[in-house]
This record gives C-alpha cells, structure tokens and sequence, in this order.
C-alpha cells in the first residue's frame, strides 16, 4: 500500500515537473516567434531598413541583437523605489501569463488541466496582470510611472467586464465552462460559434487589445514617446520580462478567442479521427492569423484618446455584450 502511495506521489510530480518544464520553454519560444513577426511586419508596413534585413533575407539577427542587448543593459533599481515590490512585479505579470497556459485545449485530451470552470479560470487568472502593473507603477518612486500604473489598472479594469461578457455567449451555446468542453460542442453541433457570436467575437477581440495594451490602446505606455507610463524605471532583464508577458499572452488570448468561436483545435471537413495529429496545427494557424490581426492592428490606427477609451468600454462594449447574452439566452431557450 505504501508503495502504491509513493509511486503516484512520484508520478505526480514528474508529471507536473514535465510540465512546468515544457511552459517555461514554450514562453520564451512564442515571445521569439510573434517578437519575429512583429518585426519584420512593421518594418514590412513602414519600410524600415534594418529590421527587414539585418542578419540576411530573413532578418533574423535584429531579434537576437535585441536580446543580447536586454540582458547587457545593466539592472538598475531606483534609490527610493520599494525594492521587493519593484523586483515582483515583472515576474507576477509573467506567472500570470504562464498560468494561463493550464486550460488551452491543444488537443484531444492535449491540456495541461481540463477543469470543468477552464474559461472562468483563465480570465480570472487574466487579472492578475493588472496587480503586476499596479506594484510596478507604485513601487518604482516616480510619479510617471504612478499615473502610468493607475491609467494601465483603470483601463484593465474597464475591458475586463466586456471580455468576460463577450465569453458568456459561448459559454451557453456550449452548456459548459470547461475549453475542452467547449471546443467538443462545437464539433457536435458542426459549426464554429463564431458563425453565430460574431458580435461577441469582436467584442472579445477589441477588448483583449485593451487588456494587453497595445495600440490602439496603449495609453498607459505610450511606448512611441519618451515616457513609458509604469515600464520607465524598468531596464534589463526585467524589461524584457513585461514584453515577453505581452507577446506571450497574445498567444494565450488569441487561442482563447480559438477555442471559444473558432472551433479551437477542429476544422469543419476535418475527420475527427486525425484531431489528435492535426489539431495542434489547426490551433496554431487560428492563433497566429488572429496575433497577425494584433499586429497589423497596432501598424495601422492611432492611439485613442483616455476619454474616447472608457467611453467604447461602457457605453458600447458593455451594452452590446450585454444584449449578445441576452440574445443567445433566448435562442437558446426557445431553440
């Protein structure tokens, strides 16, 4: 009996071990590879020279010049800043993206953890960044950053509610929280939910744009002038940490939006017998077609206005993904 009980406790914790290994290299390999695209679509879309060509055709030495160059900037910590906190920050918005990964359905039965509340987990885990950003805008001493951090929380907050809204709709056509769950009822019924959550759809879209803070909706940041909201006093490793977090949870909230309206790892015409082969790639097309819409996005329209913001947040996102709830309510009831 004893026995038996070592042997699952050993088991478990290689299983979990494995894992956590296998995160911590998908994190810095998807912060590469969208880091890659994103450089060489913006230098695409505006003709810059050097990182379209540095390193040959393919431009591939910018992004490694970029890394030797965050890990040689020297860590510098300000002398009146709260060094506990300060130091927390970046790794609290990066284990918040990693958590993430527990719930997205890769596969049939290719998932960290299938819980049966999986998308209420992963936005509420979503949240956790805005702690991140907060002690980070606190802890740094400087009041730049402090405002940077409480215009970053007021706007997470603001786009939380329709991004958690925006999910409801697909939570009901499905009957079950579970993302596995979810993605199995869409091959039952033979469609992506999209077709009929397209409102929802955009909502979820526009509102994780807010949620990572890119353009149009990095007012916090303001990354093109010279003051980076909460990020000012960060340089280094712990710099890069925040923007491995970004590229990373473009990732994650790109395959969320997969596995809710487009039918996640399955392909309407595809045999449901290869999903455990094919699946992974279908996945993955979804998700880099919907950060390659982040990107292009970002190239493309201005910044808004605080004001302009908080008004598509609660006036707009909220209603609509209101009435999308109460629509799919209906339906579902009478249908």
């Amino acid at each position: 009996m004893l026995e038996t009980v070592l042997d699952i406790f050993d088991n478990f914790w290689v299983a979990l071990g494995a894992k956590l290994l296998l995160v911590a290299l998908l994190i810095p390999l998807i912060g590469m590879v969208i880091g890659f695209a994103e450089i060489k679509l913006s230098a695409k879309m505006q003709a810059r020279m050097g990182p379209y060509f540095a390193g040959g055709r393919w431009g591939w030495a910018q992004l490694i010049a970029d890394g030797i160059k965050f890990f040689q900037k020297e860590d510098i910590i300000p002398d009146n800043a709260d060094r506990p906190v300060f130091k927390t920050a970046p790794m609290l918005v990066l284990v918040g993206t990693v958590a993430l990964f527990v719930v997205i359905p890769f596969g049939p039965g290719l998932i960290f953890r299938d819980l049966s509340v999986g998308i209420f987990y992963a936005l509420a885990i979503s949240s956790l960044s805005t702690i991140g950003v907060l002690m980070a805008g606190w802890s740094s001493a400087n009041k730049y950053s402090l405002i940077g951090g409480l215009r970053a929380a007021g706007q997470l907050i603001a786009y939380e509610l329709p991004l958690v809204l925006a999910a409801v709709g697909s939570v009901i056509m499905a009957g079950t929280m579970s993302m596995s769950g979810i993605v199995e009822a869409q091959i039952t019924a033979g469609y992506p939910y999209v077709i009929f959550q397209f409102v929802g759809f955009g909502i979820f879209m526009v509102a994780a744009l807010a949620e990572l803070t890119r353009i149009p909706f990095d007012m916090p940041i303001a990354e093109s002038e010279l003051v980076m909201g909460y990020l000012t006093e960060y340089s280094g490793f712990r710099f890069l940490f925040f923007f491995l977090a970004e590229f990373a949870n473009m990732f994650t909230m790109s395959a969320i939006a997969a596995t809710l309206f487009l039918g996640g790892y399955w392909l309407p015409g595809i045999p449901t017998e290869t999903l455990e082969f094919v699946g992974p790639v279908i996945l993955l097309a979804k998700v880099f077609l919907l950060a390659f819409a982040m990107i292009w996005f970002r190239w493309t329209f201005p910044r808004f206005r605080e004001d302009q913001l908080q008004t598509l947040a609660w006036k707009w996102l909220i209603p609509l993904a209101l009435a999308n709830i109460g629509a799919t309510a209906f339906f579902k009831v009478v249908l």
